[in-house]
């Protein structure tokens, strides 16, 4: 069976339902594809940055996001064995939004797939796995899907997108090269009650050969314990040994930790993410590393620009390979400073303490010098967080919005009103 679209997004992570709501507004028909049934999946990125709360601003969606159950956190700290230091300092950024939300990430996509259904053009197809591509005169022309009852179908569509994440289906049938970056770690993501009396911060633990991020989620300790790549053992009582001797304070209560989930850590970059008709955003065109928690909001700055850039020829009737290259040239580097950033941590702060060297804040060394300097000035605590909370390059929204009523624009000049399945 074969279905017509103006754009199709495969994937409806924080990228395509993002970039989904913003071509719906501007009056463009768009159908994202999500292969499961709905967005309630756990141990997924929940960090919001300010980039991103700028973003739902211009968007009008800043005071129904304060009302999603968050929290803020304002920095982060460093805790070593005989010492604690302070490393970001959201709190003093100059702005609306000083500070990382962390929200579930359902709660984010439902608010974001909801307000895209309020416009006649976006649909969103649940269930429905983007599985390959539909090639025609040598551009891509669709994706092939397989639906909830297992039926193959095609979606034509002047707009491909790849939003899939870092296991893209699309990237691979692409066959656009990527350079793989390595990564010295995977991670173990988990949860343990908070109880009244615990710390209030989030904070990252540090001892020689282990490593572990502590996030207060108000109700509950979400944890990342940091593990040698390939490496981990599913062996329970020696994980729950390990919390006991870094965070003494929940050895109470790691009797419960049964579940957890594995991270496989990747850190690559396509040297293309486009062919003629095809766009790759988010995960599927850069995997990026956990470290600053920034996955989201990269994702969301790539659909921003993707938007802004594309808006135009969608509604004209058509995009070239000229205008994709041109969202490739906005967010490549700032996707490349990042990835260098994380793989700069990777190496002088994770590869260290996964080895058994004792982390120093302070010294000759340069990476010792620099977390001293962050620890003991607030000026560079502050760079450290703007860097971190908006990213070398924020995007803001300059894609119009259409007249209420109006129809969804289809390919070769017509129309069509439709609403989110």
């Amino acid at each position: 069976m074969s279905e017509t679209t103006t754009c199709c997004v495969a994937g409806g992570g924080p990228a395509g339902v993002m970039l989904g709501l913003l071509l719906a507004r501007a009056g463009i028909e768009v159908t994202v594809l999500e292969k499961h049934g709905d967005f309630l999946r756990d141990f997924r990125g929940d960090t919001i940055h300010p980039s991103t709360l700028e973003v739902l601003d211009e968007l009008g969606l800043g005071e129904r996001f304060q009302r999603l159950e968050h929290r803020k956190v304002t920095g982060l700290t460093l805790v070593l064995d005989d010492r604690e230091a302070t490393l970001t300092d959201l709190g003093a950024l100059r702005g609306p939004h000083p500070y990382l939300a962390m929200v579930p990430q359902w709660d984010f996509l439902d608010m974001l797939a909801d307000e895209a259904s309020r416009h006649p053009g976006f649909r969103l197809l649940t269930n429905a796995e983007a599985t390959g591509l539909v090639h025609e005169n040598g551009r891509v022309a669709g994706v092939r899907y397989r639906d909830a009852a297992g039926e193959r179908r095609v979606l034509r569509a002047a707009l491909t997108v790849a939003a899939d994440g870092r296991h893209s289906a699309l990237r691979r049938a692409s066959g656009l090269p990527s350079r793989e970056f390595g990564a010295p770690m995977d991670v173990l993501w988990f949860r343990l009650p908070r109880r009244p009396g615990d710390r209030d911060d989030s904070f990252l633990r540090a001892s020689p050969g282990r490593l572990m991020a502590a996030i207060n989620r108000t109700g509950y300790w979400q944890l990342a314990y940091v593990v040698p790549k390939g490496r981990y053992e599913p062996e329970a009582e020696g994980l729950r040994r390990t919390v006991a001797e870094l965070l003494p304070f929940l050895a109470d209560r790691v009797g419960g930790l049964d579940e957890v989930s594995v991270l496989d850590v990747r850190v690559d970059r396509l040297r293309r993410w486009y062919r003629p008709g095809l766009l790759c955003v988010g995960d599927a065109a850069h995997a990026m590393s956990p470290v600053g928690g920034v996955g989201i909001n990269l994702a969301i700055q790539d659909s921003v620009a993707a938007a802004n850039r594309l808006c135009g020829p969608l509604l004209r009737g058509g995009v070239t390979t000229a205008d994709l290259a041109a969202v490739q040239r906005r967010r490549g580097w700032p996707t490349a400073a990042v990835q260098s950033a994380q793989l700069a941590a990777h190496r002088f702060l994770v590869a260290p303490t996964l080895a058994g060297r004792p982390l120093r804040v302070g010294g000759t060394s340069g990476p010792r010098r620099l977390l001293g300097g962050v620890a003991g000035s607030r000026p560079l605590r502050r760079a450290v967080a703007r860097l971190g909370g908006y990213g070398p390059l924020p995007e803001h929204v300059r894609t119009p919005e259409a007249v209420p009523g109006r129809s969804a624009t289809r390919p070769g000049g017509t129309s069509v009103k439709e609403g989110r399945n």
